[in-house]
């Protein structure tokens, strides 16, 4: 009887059975009599074991003759072993090649320079360290999606070109488009999500963003991926509340699936933790600029955070915590004037502890239709190109909030990342577009 293919990860209800793995050997060691061969399938990771005494010894000597990242069959039966990753290890039976590379594998146990893992990111991902960072990104953005639906938010895709700006005119990629003029790679799909929550009421979408900023950080991509909702009679408290409830929801959810990634990636899962056991913190731009005075920062009032700023407050705190209304100068056309404050604005950014700063971007936006265009006015933006836009609040305004939350920038925090790009597969910067 053919042993069943079956995935490493549904290994369990197969203990002391005949089963069959397909998949690619990332590492091997051999003795005389035994080989031991580490085989992933893109699920998990086993070891399995061949005795030379169990097979022919052709068969043994097509083991010895694998490269690292051979793709094989390996059939053989199912053993518990607690010291494995997957908890099982496999004894061999049997084995077929499909694939054995004729050239060495660039990618080898020694140390390699960053630049030569971008450079070879089509193989990198291979590496147990990827395959961890890419299951939580994964956890990550499931768990935003559900916790969406199940608060009544339905989809809604925003287009990628544009002939609106979103964020700013320096961030913008360019291009010429037909005979229409110019277009832009979108900043954001928020413009859209508004006139899309005055049909629908809670709305998001989820998608690549783009941003020409000439950033060299450690925290900065040219283009990302964003989730965005938005929601009719959302005031600026209703928006945090929101954003507090799914950060700590998919923060839970790694923690209680990706324990072991974590624990690999040698992430203080206790510390993670705490950041969602309890309320977010809350302070205003005022108070933050005062705090940040305190510790040594000169940062001029009035003046956005950098990097260096956002590190230095959140290295105070055990959780998130929301830096509120932000002068109206440094922000966004769209956001709404304080009801007590002309120069401030009602929005948030959620910044993530440990260092790690902005996740999260969200503002109440400005619903009165002539403050509205006088600001696109003040920002010197084409009234023609936001007519579409203005008719939101030509016909039927309603007070409406929203956020946009960045993928990288949350699975580099939950993961304890150095650097934004490994929480990306394909990572684009001013300096990388390939692979």
């Amino acid at each position: 009887m053919e042993a069943p293919w079956i995935r490493i990860c549904e290994l369990a209800p197969h203990e002391g059975k005949r089963v069959t793995i397909k998949g690619w050997v990332y590492n091997k060691r051999s003795s005389g009599k035994i080989h031991f061969l580490q085989v992933r399938d893109g699920s998990g990771f086993i070891q399995a074991v061949m005795e030379r005494s169990s097979v022919s010894e052709e068969l043994f000597a097509a083991a010895k003759s694998l490269w690292l990242e051979a793709s094989v069959e390996i059939e053989g039966t199912v053993r518990r072993d607690d010291r494995a990753p997957s908890g099982f290890e496999l004894g061999v039976t049997d084995l077929r090649i499909v694939s054995n590379p004729t050239l060495e594998y660039p990618i080898s146990k020694k140390e390699h320079g960053i630049d030569f893992l971008l450079d070879h990111r089509h193989l990198w991902l291979r590496s147990r360290r990827q395959r961890c960072i890419m299951a939580i990104r994964d956890r990550v953005i499931l768990s935003c999606r559900n916790f969406l639906h199940s608060k009544g938010f339905m989809l809604v895709d925003s287009p990628i070109l544009t002939g609106s700006i979103g964020e700013g005119a320096d961030g913008l990629f360019e291009l010429d488009y037909f005979d229409l003029g110019k277009a832009y790679l979108a900043q954001t799909g928020q413009l859209y999500l508004e006139a899309a929550a005055a049909a629908y009421g809670r709305v998001y979408c989820f998608g690549p963003t783009f941003r020409a900023e000439k950033s060299k950080t450690r925290r900065h991509l040219t283009e990302f991926w964003m989730i965005e909702p938005e929601a009719a009679f959302f005031e600026h408290r209703d928006n945090m509340a929101l954003q507090e409830e799914m950060v700590s929801h998919l923060v839970k959810e790694v923690l209680e699936h990706h324990e072991k990634d974590l624990v690999f990636l040698e992430r203080d899962v206790d510390a993670l933790a705490r950041a969602v056991d309890g309320p977010f913190h809350h302070i205003t731009y005022d108070e933050a600029v005062k705090l940040l005075h305190k510790l040594g920062s000169d940062i001029p009032y009035g003046d956005d955070f950098g990097g260096d700023d956002e590190t230095m407050l959140t290295q105070q705190f055990q959780r998130p915590v929301f830096v509120e209304c932000y002068p109206k100068k440094v922000k966004a056309f769209y956001m709404k004037q304080h009801p007590e404050r002309e120069d401030l604005v009602l929005c948030d950014d959620l910044l993530a502890p440990e260092g790690y700063g902005e996740i999260i971007g969200g503002s109440q936006r400005e619903d009165d239709l002539d403050l509205l265009l006088s600001s696109i006015r003040a920002h010197n933006l084409p009234e023609e190109s936001y007519s579409w836009y203005l008719d939101i609040r030509r016909y039927g305004s309603f007070p409406h909030s929203g956020f946009g939350m960045g993928i990288e920038r949350a699975v580099a925090w939950i993961c304890g990342l150095k650097h934004i790009r490994e929480a990306i597969p394909w990572p684009r910067t001013i300096y990388r577009l390939n692979p």
